[in-house]
């Protein structure tokens, strides 16, 4: 398998639906954040457990070989033809979205008792709506993320922790980024994975061929992450109707090209059902597609980044709000929940008193924490944790 980066925390999870022949393992997740590769290490481990090879079908619809598969009665044939009856037969499908009627194949596989099924696939709704139409709800989502800080520096082999910091935060987690090349390189081949990702995961789920309004929303978004967002903002930012923002903004969402965060009312209990925040799922593509050159304030980005960390660690992760004050964070994991504020730097007065005030209303005995980039002044204060972020995103 050469150099593969083993991403343990993804493998796991479909190891433990192994030979679960009733319910379909489903790997979603943003273009190239490296779902194939994860389906081909589980792939290997299958051999190196004593699976045969004849047991094992593995179909990447993006390679010239399977490219002639284009609906369902292509595959259904091609399958039809390798899987024994008598036999246990592994089947793993690779961007099976690209398949005309793919839910007709899998809901036939999923009536064969010998087949463990896997696919992967780079639409969620498209995903769950139609698998939750044809095999009723017998399928398990895992959520595949770019790589995280502490995966970003295996792979490329830093040493030094803050200049793999700073690097990441200007390349961005996908897999195919190398840091070490040209700036214009990286930048055309994030460019790229974006425009495949609006033609083929938003325009084509939305069925319009004109790219202008999503891009106009997407640059908006781009530029005002961590902000309070509506529909109603991005429509008078950009021009266009807000019933049309909100069809574009939802099939943006399932695509993974921006990350959703509700605000909730930490008094009242509720949802703020039409305002909210908006993150990105990779800050390389973001950077990539404002063109935007390094600067000091990288705060938002920050945030950002600790955002798609608490979706990538399992939490359900919301905008706390309490009267006039906002904490960044209500991160939320079974029956615990941890409030976060995120800053980059605490080292004055008045900051310090702005980002520790909110964390001292709510009246609880939830864990309370502060991320910064700073290395001094950390430690407990008042009951709320104060700790490196570099330190946390490494744990």
């Amino acid at each position: 398998m050469g150099d593969y980066l083993v991403r343990e925390q993804y493998l796991s999870k479909i190891r433990a639906g192994r030979d679960d022949t009733g319910v379909i393992k489903v790997i979603t997740g943003m273009r190239r954040s490296g779902k194939s590769v994860i389906m081909e290490l589980y792939a290997e481990e299958l051999r190196r457990s004593g699976v045969p090879e004849e047991d094992i079908i593995f179909i990447n619809f993006e390679k010239f070989e399977f490219q002639k598969i284009k609906t369902s009665e292509q595959l259904n044939d091609y399958l039809h033809q390798r899987i024994n009856p008598d036999r246990r037969t592994y089947v793993l499908l690779d961007e099976i979205q690209d398949v005309k009627d793919w839910e007709l194949s899998l809901s036939a596989l999923n009536a064969e008792k010998n087949c463990d099924v896997y696919v992967t696939g780079s639409n969620s709704d498209m995903l769950s709506s139609q698998l939750a139409t044809r095999i009723s709800g017998r399928h398990t989502e895992i959520e595949v993320f770019p790589l995280s800080f502490s995966e970003y520096m295996e792979m490329h082999r830093y040493t030094d922790r803050e200049k793999a910091f700073i690097e990441y935060l200007e390349c961005g987690g996908l897999p195919g980024v190398d840091p070490s090349r040209d700036l214009r390189y990286r930048q055309d081949y994030l460019q790229g994975v974006y425009n495949t990702i609006v033609v083929k995961d938003v325009l084509r789920h939305v069925n319009v061929s004109n790219p202008t309004k999503v891009e106009a929303i997407a640059r908006f978004l781009y530029a005002n992450i961590g902000n309070i967002t509506s529909k109603a903002s991005v429509s008078e930012g950009t021009g266009i109707p807000e019933s049309t923002v909100g069809i574009y903004m939802k099939a943006m969402e399932e695509a993974f090209l921006i990350l959703p965060c509700d605000r909730y009312d930490m008094v009242g209990k509720k949802l703020f059902s039409t305002i909210g925040k908006y993150y990105v799922t990779d800050l390389g593509m973001r950077k990539a597609v404002l063109n935007i050159t390094a600067g000091t304030d990288i705060s938002k980005p920050l945030e950002n980044l600790v955002y798609v960390e608490l979706l990538r660690r399992g939490y359900d992760v919301r905008v706390g709000c309490y009267r006039d004050s906002e904490v960044d964070f209500l991160a939320v994991r079974y029956d615990t929940m941890e409030y976060i504020q995120v800053c980059q730097t605490l080292m004055t007065d008045d900051t310090r008193k702005r980002e520790v005030k909110p964390l001292l209303r709510p009246k609880d005995n939830y864990a309370k924490t502060i991320l910064t980039l700073d290395r001094f002044g950390l430690g407990n204060e008042n009951g709320i944790l104060i700790r490196n972020v570099l330190d946390w995103l490494m744990e």
